[in-house]
């Protein structure tokens, strides 16, 4: 079976590049308006997204795995951070920012797991 951090790598991975084909997936439940700037910024972070689901889905255990961990989480915090932020007053502010959020911790949380269960 493989790791938690490698599903949720997969996860995130595939997730992201389906956004990054078509943002308004992410743009209409997250309330945003589907502009060309807009599509520009998913893509952006989409394409950031892939490449750290295939680091989390395919680095080995120990060092490199915790990077690749560390990584997601970092940048999955920063954009709950900068989404609270930046929808300031908007209605679905909260429900965005924490979503981004969750998933960081879904990620640290399958990176611990894989740790303490030695995969």
């Amino acid at each position: 079976m493989p790791s938690l951090t490698a599903l949720t790598g997969t996860a995130t991975a595939v997730f992201s590049a389906a956004v990054l084909v078509v943002p308004s997936a992410l743009l209409r439940p997250s309330g945003l308006d589907d502009t060309a700037s807009t599509r520009a910024l998913v893509r952006m972070v989409c394409a950031r997204d892939v490449v750290l689901g295939v680091a989390l889905a395919t680095a080995p255990s120990g060092r490199q795995r915790r990077r690749a961990v560390a990584g997601r989480v970092t940048s999955d915090l920063g954009d709950a951070t900068a989404l609270a932020v930046g929808l300031a007053g908007q209605r679905r502010r909260g429900l965005v920012s924490a979503s981004a959020a969750v998933w960081g911790l879904v990620c640290l949380t399958a990176g611990v797991l894989d740790e303490r269960a030695g995969r």
